[in-house]
């Protein structure tokens, strides 16, 4: 089906689909393109169109504008209509003979839903939630739910993304594109709320035209487009971050989204409404989902990375020594095991934590919308019923970005693959068993020979730092993963990049042999280690 904000082959007229890939509108018919500039310029002329026909045809409305003295609210409706108290905030308003085109949309959905009907659905989520307290208080408020065509931003077309992991460094280039995303453009109402209503069937969305909103309440734009600008682009990343978790392994990202390429429409969305104290509820004019606020906020605490820690030590720590004693042991020979295990395991926690310092202490809060689920509601021969597909956002996957040799290229990132996984523990493992390979080196492997007590030493310095080095290379992959390239196919290849090493010169090398062998006094601690590994490879190897 054909909607208004579709892009057209200049060569042939088919719909053009964006491609992430050129950053341009693609012909699936023709192959012709069409770049965002151009398509920008088209969009516009048609704007203009519209813009026109809107100066007409309001001479044929007498329309007024109601503005509230509370809390700054508009609100347009027919002239003869009586508005005694603002939907938004309760209060008086003050009837002005004015209406601005220039904040009149493009686009609207039409109500698909009476007021009647809203109430029921409303009246339904009550009863199906009537164990919480706001399907107590909403219920007696349902007779004053009224409906309203609010004013939204519909944004189409390329979102670029600067996404990092909170715990990481470095930053990623991610692109992607939205379709049909609805942006709220009234300081007003709760955008949270008006998100769980959501979404609308936008091939039901035709072009404004005020007879589709005579008899009706229009709240008009109030928003600045500073802090507009500021609501799309968390819209925006909003939509792309369980994506964005997905691909960085981590529920813990940052999303900046860029939507200055994309094209934007004022639009109107058809809302049953009810604000009325604490009570805070909605209901889509179109599909019938309803979201309802939480009458009370909800707190979540957020603790520093170091008492993280600390908490997670005690905790295990103390279950490991009630274990212990229940099962027989003595309680001073468990509370000294126990010491010493949450002293490794504080060290080791403390590292892991450590690249996490941006979580401070905080108490932050907010209110949880309840909804009616993802079930709609469509009319069939001038009846209600249950539609049986789950209308849902669509969204493009983000494709990341990394400039190889010069030129942004297309990749799929690789965090944790089994064989760097393999690669790192094995190293874990070698610095932990050093002595023990060599000294089977040694011996034939001959492991009835072998004693561990001869490495007693090594094992006191390495058990507690090799798990160390170990999470903390874990977590540095994330920094650092492994690249791959999509060919015009979708296969993927892995990229190396070629490094040049580069060596000192081997007189310098030489020179700091022999300092190290031969200059005092490092040279002691040099020969002291030698001979000691010497020993302890021996000791394990043949046994004392």
């Amino acid at each position: 089906m054909t909607k208004l904000t579709d892009i057209y082959c200049p060569n042939c007229g088919a719909p053009a689909n964006f491609n992430i890939m050129t950053q341009q509108y693609q012909c699936g018919y023709c192959d012709g393109a069409v770049t965002i500039a151009h398509a920008r310029e088209l969009k516009q002329g048609f704007r203009k169109m519209r813009s026109e026909h809107l100066q007409n045809s309001v001479r044929q409305y007498r329309l007024s504008r109601a503005s509230c003295s509370g809390c700054g609210a508009e609100l347009v409706f027919e002239e003869g209509e009586a508005l005694s108290n603002c939907a938004f905030c309760g209060r008086s308003l003050v009837r002005q003979d004015y209406l601005n085109t220039k904040n009149m949309p493009e686009s609207v959905i039409p109500f698909r839903i009476t007021e009647d009907e809203a109430r029921a659905r409303l009246l339904e989520w009550c009863h199906k939630n009537r164990r919480k307290q706001e399907a107590k208080h909403l219920e007696a408020l349902i007779p004053k739910l009224k409906g309203f065509y609010l004013p939204y931003e519909l944004v189409c077309g390329p979102v670029h993304m600067r996404v990092r992991r909170m715990s990481g460094s470095r930053p990623y280039t991610c692109e992607g594109f939205l379709h049909d995303a609805f942006v709220n453009r009234s300081s007003q109402l709760d955008n949270l709320l008006l998100d769980g209503m959501e979404p609308f069937d936008v091939s039901a969305m035709v072009a404004f035209d005020f007879a589709y909103v005579a008899g009706h309440r229009v709240k008009t734009p109030d928003m600045a487009d500073k802090n507009l600008e500021a609501r799309v682009g968390a819209e925006a990343a909003e939509t792309y971050l369980p994506a964005v978790r997905r691909v960085l392994q981590s529920k813990a990202v940052n999303v900046n989204a860029d939507v200055s390429s994309a094209m934007r429409y004022p639009v109107l969305l058809p809302v049953y409404f009810i604000n009325e104290g604490n009570v805070c509820a909605a209901v889509n004019g179109q599909t019938g989902k309803v979201s309802v606020r939480a009458e009370k906020d909800s707190h979540y605490i957020f603790l520093p990375w170091w008492l993280k820690a600390i908490l997670g030590t005690v905790a295990v720590t103390l279950t490991v020594l009630g274990v212990m004693v229940l099962f027989g042991m003595d309680f001073a020979s468990a509370a000294m095991i126990c010491g010493m295990l949450g002293f490794t395991l504080l060290v080791i926690l403390l590292c892991l934590f450590s690249d996490t310092v941006r979580n401070k202490f905080a108490v932050v809060s907010g209110r949880k919308v309840f909804t009616s689920g993802d079930r709609t509601f469509r009319r069939e021969g001038g009846v209600l019923v249950l539609d049986e597909s789950i209308l849902e956002r669509k969204v493009d996957t983000p494709v990341f970005l990394e400039q190889l040799d010069g030129v942004m290229r297309p990749v799929v990132y690789r965090f944790t693959p089994l064989l760097r996984m393999i690669e790192t523990l094995a190293v874990a493992l070698v610095a932990l068993f050093f002595p023990v390979i060599l000294a089977l080196l040694i011996n034939g492997f001959d492991f009835e020979r072998l004693d561990l007590g001869g490495s007693a030493v090594w094992f006191c310095i390495a058990v507690p730092i090799v798990p160390v080095y170990l999470i903390k290379g874990i977590t540095e992959l994330y920094d650092n993963p492994w690249v791959y390239l999509i060919d015009a196919y979708g296969r993927e290849k892995r990229y190396k990049q070629r490094k040049k090493i580069v060596l000192p010169p081997k007189r310098s090398i030489l020179k700091t042999i022999l300092v190290l062998l031969f200059k005092p006094p490092l040279s002691f601690a040099v020969w002291f280690g030698i001979f000691s590994m010497i020993a302890m490879v021996y000791l394990t190897a043949f046994g004392s």
